[in-house]
């Protein structure tokens, strides 16, 4: 049984709209308004071509400052942190001594010997806190700090209005500012593969910036979306959740539990050249060792692929899909699996089987299925 052991101040927001608080890394949060396939498809269709704002704040947000914070945040992720300077962010994965994933984050540097980690459901927290122990760092947990996520091409629009210069933000750019006379911190990140933006706020100033939003919005489309919105945008995008697309879900028969950035499709988060971090030395000896790839499907027809369906190969099992989408949006009829390796290359013929017995045709693709260059998400003006 989940223990919500964190509260929103958006939770009452949620339920007046019909919002089921589930536990999501310890805190309430609304995966669904309601069950229906139809809210999903407008929520996923809002944020396609307009926006959606969903409440994230139970992403962890932890404050590392001091003379050590850089060194404890390189020591336990795999990105140079030197190479990032302050005003800017970059998404990293997190590692075990095995070289194996247990958890993403995104690192922002906020001001001299000032950061903020960001991070999933994993055990990144744990790292963290357990490299800082007896260093001129501290590591604050902060859960006062709320985070909105606003995603989708017009939130920039929206934003405009009342946030000079929103439009130069560079993508994983940061700003401090005011928005609808709040403080806030703002970042052009998201895990929807669309332009979009976090904002970050006081506990006590998020009921007034989420109404304040919405009620700005109103006209250029902008709604509340739920959170399981996240499955069906994060498919077609290639942006991976923990747990879900990894073998704490999808077990190994005769090995325990943990994967590799190599398996993962996650390589590209090790910065050139790093050595030093937690697992590295794991890491890179792991290369070419993949037990199974993370990697598309797309199907055929408008029945989507149960999450967790089974993926044949010739009739026999041979992985898993972990997640499944048809989208009227953009045309296609696609899913994230995990696959031997031997399949993952580009037209391999597949057959998808759903919980009912239903049999779908399907290949193996190269991913993402949206925004392919991320000139979407990156775009300027």
């Amino acid at each position: 049984m989940a223990i919500i052991w964190r509260h929103s101040a958006l939770a009452h927001r949620h339920a007046e709209i019909g919002g089921e608080l589930e536990d999501w890394n310890g805190m309430g949060t609304a995966w669904f308004y309601d069950h229906t396939p139809e809210r999903a498809k407008a929520d996923y269709e809002a944020i396609r071509t307009k926006a959606g704002l969903m409440d994230v704040s139970g992403l962890k947000k932890c404050h590392v400052t001091g003379a050590d914070a850089a060194y404890v945040i390189d020591r336990c992720t795999t990105r140079n942190v030197e190479k990032i300077a302050p005003g800017r962010a970059v998404y990293a994965a997190m590692l075990n001594s095995q070289g194996k994933f247990i958890d993403d984050c995104v690192i922002y540097h906020l001001a001299v010997n000032s950061w903020m980690v960001v991070i999933g459901t994993g055990t990144g927290m744990e790292s963290l806190t357990s490299v800082a122990a007896g260093k001129n760092c501290t590591v604050l947990f902060d859960d006062d700090l709320h985070d909105m996520s606003l995603q989708g091409p017009v939130s920039v629009d929206l934003l405009a209005t009342e946030v000079a210069g929103i439009r130069d933000l560079a993508y994983f750019g940061i700003m401090q500012t005011r928005l609808y006379g709040r403080d806030v911190m703002i970042s052009r990140t998201g895990y929807t593969g669309e332009r979009g933006y976090e904002i970050f706020c006081r506990a006590k100033d998020a009921v007034h910036l989420w109404d304040s939003i919405l009620e700005a919005g109103k006209g250029m489309g902008v709604r509340p979306v739920q959170f399981s919105t996240l499955d069906l945008l994060r498919t077609e995008s290639y942006l991976l959740f923990y747990p879900g697309d990894n073998s704490e879900t999808y077990p190994f028969e005769d090995e325990p539990c943990g994967d590799t950035l190599w398996e993962l499709g996650l390589e590209f988060t090790v910065s050139p050249g790093k050595i030093g971090f937690i697992g590295a030395e794991n890491h890179y000896s792991s290369k070419g060792k993949e037990r199974f790839k993370i990697y598309g499907v797309k199907l055929e027809g408008t029945v989507a692929a149960d999450e967790g369906a089974q993926l044949l190969q010739d009739g026999k099992k041979v992985g898993d899909v972990t997640f499944g989408m048809y989208s009227d949006v953009n045309g296609h009829n696609v899913g994230i699996a995990r696959m031997p390796v031997a399949a993952a290359t580009p037209g391999t013929a597949l057959t998808v089987r759903n919980a009912d017995g239903t049999e779908i045709k399907a290949i193996a693709s190269d991913m993402p299925f949206y925004d392919l260059d991320k000139s979407i998400r990156t775009a300027k003006g």
